[in-house]
């Protein structure tokens, strides 16, 4: 994300919610959101991106659900959301916790990592951590995008928000980590890094089972896993865990389950729709 002049002003955020209405917080008007500066689209190429932004030092976790629940997401302690101007492909995606079952694939994925050791724990940065983020961005992204120490932190072991990270350890050896954030509602992904060498191991995949087991175990009902960019290969993983729902253009929930069409096919007239709102969580 770029951030830029906070008094400019673009179309696309005309077109977005201007408003978020939260049963706990009454109605909040985003007039102090900031937009940012048009840059290159991380996830599909040749394309543009813009967002709209705010910055936090503390932010109440039940708020940042209806957030979300409006198309927001968070990177260290920034609150953002696209507002593309010819382009809407980024969709918030969950799952509703107690209805997942794993899939054939997925039940493989859990036996391959039945020697796990899984701790729950307040994030805490770490050398250690930091060698295997740099080894994970080589094996992603071929290169360690000039990230430092510095920036690991800032990005995701700083949160405004009330946040747990998971550690995956084999006999003793950090092999992953992931970073959640946690309300009453919703347990949302932030980022999973992992060892290059337990590739193997399918150690995303597994991570977010183990995030949604999380939720089935404190009785969460949503396991939140950020943007859905259905022509972005690198996001397909996503769209296997079902049932799922993805917020559409007009603010709805679309449920798609097990078994229903294609990725490539259209969501719009498909699935079920549920609404959005205070009594979402209730339905």
């Amino acid at each position: 994300m770029k951030l830029a002049n906070p008094h400019s002003q673009r179309a696309g955020a005309e077109r977005q919610t201007r408003s978020i209405v939260s049963p706990y917080y009454g109605t909040i008007p985003l007039d102090f959101l900031m937009t940012g500066e048009t840059h290159a689209c991380a996830y599909l190429p040749g394309r543009e991106a813009l967002e709209e932004f705010f910055v936090a030092e503390q932010f109440p976790p039940e708020l940042y659900h209806d957030f979300m629940n409006h198309g927001f997401r968070r990177s260290g302690r920034i609150i953002y959301r696209p507002i593309c101007e010819r382009c809407r492909e980024c969709r918030p995606i969950r799952v509703p916790a107690a209805e997942f079952t794993p899939n054939k694939s997925q039940r493989r994925v859990l036996r391959k990592n039945e020697d796990m050791e899984i701790r729950v724990a307040a994030p805490r940065f770490s050398r250690e951590k930091f060698r295997l983020y740099s080894d994970y961005l080589l094996l992603k992204h071929d290169t360690i995008s000039a990230k430092s120490p510095v920036y690991f932190r800032g990005s995701l072991y700083v949160s405004p928000l009330k946040t747990i990270e998971i550690e995956y350890r084999v006999r003793g050896r950090l092999v992953g980590a992931g970073i959640a954030d946690l309300c009453s509602r919703s347990l949302s992904s932030v980022y999973m890094f992992y060892d290059p060498d337990c590739s193997q191991r399918s150690l995303g995949t597994f991570s977010a089972i183990q995030e949604i087991f999380f939720c089935r175990k404190h009785s969460i009902p949503h396991y939140y896993l950020g943007f859905f960019v259905r022509e972005c290969h690198s996001m397909n993983y996503k769209e296997r865990f079902r049932p799922h729902e993805i917020l559409d253009r007009s603010g709805l929930w679309i449920t798609r389950k097990r078994g229903e069409f294609d990725s490539t096919m259209s969501y719009a007239g498909r699935c079920s729709r549920v609404r959005t709102g205070p009594d979402r969580d209730e339905d």
